[in-house]
């Protein structure tokens, strides 16, 4: 669309709100139609995968998106709000095979899905009905799961809890936040409430602006600054300032969780599909 944009040169008018909502949006939704039209073309030629991927939205609801795969293109069908029922392996199991009834059962190779107690027994029970399907379970979440076993080690836990910390602070004080800004030219990933991996990444990010955060908390900006004399203040820079022994751990964590780090960050690339790749990923990392 920039390009377009940028060829026109100036005097471009750009569409008002009414265009946008009427006739702009109905071609955008045929455009976005026969393509999907042409991606369920090539099913029977190639055959499809399931996926099911489970998230939660802003209102905290436990959401589940289904989507068809094939090596033409990933389909959305359908969002589902499984808030209450989201551990009921019955519903699951009910769900995903009424999927895979209007999919059509012939074109259906397997089913991706997290391997949660609920599906583990969705799995079998799919599995003993649709005797043809295979049942694989997501790399991402397995390996997100091993990311969160590692974050059980004493050397982890203690630099990941003081990362958090760290990044909390910075987050939660705008002003404190615009001087990171300054000194670091760049933002802290913050660690999210789901995925562990972000909070690797988190170490990782808090790594590479190492020198440049010490300097802010050793600045006349912050030393003038009204959170520099609140506690939470003197303990985010007793942590920053710790050369002996937060840092360190900061790094021995980042060194023996960047192999799975780096896999996971492939098989949660959208560029390219990762299945061809992870094996001999795995082998490497270990």
């Amino acid at each position: 669309m920039f390009c377009y944009v940028g060829n026109y040169g100036h005097g471009l008018k750009a569409p008002t709100m009414h265009d946008l909502q009427t006739w702009i949006l109905k071609e955008e939704y045929h455009t976005t139609t026969q393509i999907v039209a042409d991606v369920r073309k090539t099913w029977e030629q190639t055959r499809v995968s399931i996926l099911s991927d489970g998230w939660s939205d802003t209102r905290n609801r436990g959401l589940i998106n289904i989507l068809i795969n094939n090596p033409f293109g990933t389909v959305f069908l359908r969002s589902v709000d499984a808030s209450n029922r989201v551990k009921y392996a019955n519903y699951l199991f009910k769900m995903l095979d009424e999927v895979v009834e209007e999919t059509g059962e012939k074109l259906v190779v397997q089913v991706v899905i997290d391997n949660a107690s609920a599906y583990k027994a969705t799995r079998k029970k799919l599995m003993e009905k649709r005797k043809h399907l295979y049942w694989t379970a997501c790399a991402t979440y397995c390996l997100d799961l091993m990311l969160e076993k590692l974050g059980d080690w004493p050397q982890h836990k203690s630099a990941l809890q003081k990362a958090k910390k760290v990044s909390n602070f910075i987050y939660n004080h705008g002003w404190v936040l615009h001087l990171i800004r300054t000194f670091a030219n760049r933002e802290i990933v913050r660690p999210a409430a789901i995925r562990f991996a972000t909070a690797y990444l988190t170490l990782e990010s808090l790594c590479s602006v190492k020198d440049a955060i010490q300097r802010m908390f050793v600045s006349r900006k912050w030393t003038t600054c009204r959170c520099a004399n609140k506690s939470d203040g003197k303990e985010v820079k007793r942590i920053v300032m710790d050369d002996r022994y937060f840092w360190p751990s900061v790094v021995y964590a980042l060194k023996t969780t960047k192999p799975l780090v780096d896999v996971l960050r492939m098989v949660d690339s959208e560029k390219e599909p990762a299945i061809c790749y992870i094996y001999g990923a795995m082998d490497s990392a270990n």
